[in-house]
């Protein structure tokens, strides 16, 4: 799962969406230009079958009721994002519960495994910021957390940095389930991207909100 790009921001959002209704307000005005000459060029003796005319009417309406409602359903969409984030200010220094790589700081990170019930045996697999296996332990086969200290076989610390976590679950010594874990990791802050909202996680990464199951 990879997180959205940090340099998306509020201002490219607003830039991406004001083409569409550019677009719909440019045809508009096409449309009015073009009808104008049509009847001020039509022939007087052979002028416009007046059920053309009301065709053409009911477009210009629609035309014009459609760059409404857009600019209405703008409007409703970005009050209702301002709501969300007013309500999610609270969440800024609690611990999310979702599935994704987390930031170790030399602080142990809290991991839900999960694993299947039915397993014999679980590891967990743990991989560094290029995908790089770095380590491997047997854990027990429960839903309960576990810590993962950061510290090697040899009782080394490993780097600062965000880690990835995969657990692999085994019976008769074969491989029945891998599975992303969930991870308990700080909020450092909330914000939109793209009209979505997001929480911005201690290291940097960013994820949409809708990831969270769980705060504390």
């Amino acid at each position: 799962m990879e997180p959205i790009s940090s340099a998306t921001s509020q201002t490219q959002t607003a830039q991406t969406s004001i083409p569409v209704t550019s677009a719909l307000s440019s045809d508009f005005e096409t449309f009015i230009v073009m009808l104008t000459a049509q009847m001020e060029n039509q022939d007087p003796l052979n002028p416009l079958d007046s059920q053309d005319f009301a065709t053409q009417l009911a477009t210009f309406s629609g035309v014009e009721q459609q760059v409404k409602t857009n600019d209405l359903l703008s409007a409703l969409n970005s009050q209702l994002l301002t709501s969300t984030l007013g309500d999610m200010a609270s969440w800024v220094g609690m611990e999310a519960r979702l599935a994704a790589p987390a930031h170790f700081n030399g602080v142990p990170i809290e991991i839900v495994a999960n694993p299947p019930v039915f397993a014999q045996r679980a590891e967990l697999i743990v991989k560094d910021e290029s995908g790089q296996e770095v380590q491997r332990l047997d854990i027990p086969v429960s839903d309960g957390p576990i810590d993962w200290a950061g510290v090697s076989s040899n009782g080394q610390p490993f780097e600062y940095g965000t880690y990835s976590f995969e657990i692999a679950s085994y019976a008769n010594d074969e491989l029945i389930d891998t599975q992303v874990p969930d991870v308990f990791t700080r909020v450092t802050e909330i914000r939109t991207v793209d009209r979505q909202a997001v929480v911005v996680l201690e290291g940097g990464a960013i994820y949409p909100a809708l990831l969270v199951t769980g705060l504390r």
